[in-house]
């Protein structure tokens, strides 16, 4: 493991505080008038989804966490819980919970395999791609009128998520989706 200094926390960096691992969600580094510069970090805990902020100082270096990753298939989502198997053994199911999945919970496909991160031989989270490809099952009419707001509706996609759209897109269209927003980006 590799030592970082202050100013090399930087976003999307994971970091181990005392022993556990941290994803850098934020940070900023600035210097207050004569004082010497500070790292003003926002971090998650990636066992138990907890976020908090945190500054370093000058001095301060931190241990760089490693990450393993391991293939898993998606299986089904129940009462806040997604449920998750090996990729080459089915028999071997775990869940992880939204809290830890966040945003990317919505837009997982069953069936699907994906990348899951390894910790101490502990899973707590997936990898997905920086946008996926969805097909939208429910969608009103796009009726024109106050387009003050932009002419945006609310449709559904096949995975049950509810993804803000412009007024022509339409059931059965396959759309793109950042998953690190949840944000529509454009019609494939």
């Amino acid at each position: 493991m590799s030592l970082l200094d202050y100013s090399e926390i930087t976003a999307r960096k994971y970091i181990l505080v005392d022993g556990e691992p941290y994803e850098v969600l934020e940070n900023d580094i600035f210097r207050m008038q004569q004082r010497k510069p500070q790292n003003k970090t926002k971090i998650k805990n990636l066992l138990t989804g907890r976020i908090a902020d945190m500054t370093f100082h000058q001095a301060d270096k931190v241990e760089e966490a490693e990450i393993d990753t391991k293939e898993v298939k998606y299986l089904y989502q129940s009462r806040g819980d997604w449920w998750f198997s090996e990729a080459n053994d089915p028999s071997k199911r775990f869940k992880i919970t939204e809290d830890i999945l966040g945003v990317k919970s919505k837009f997982l496909k069953p069936n699907s395999t994906y990348d899951a991160m390894v910790f101490d031989e502990k899973i707590f989270g997936v990898k997905l791609d920086a946008t996926v490809d969805l097909k939208v099952t429910e969608a009103p009419p796009g009726v024109r009128g106050d387009t003050a707001r932009g002419g945006n509706k609310l449709v559904k996609v096949e995975t049950g998520a509810m993804v803000t759209v412009p007024l022509f897109v339409n059931t059965d269209d396959t759309i793109r989706i950042n998953t690190e927003t949840g944000e529509y980006r454009e019609r494939v």
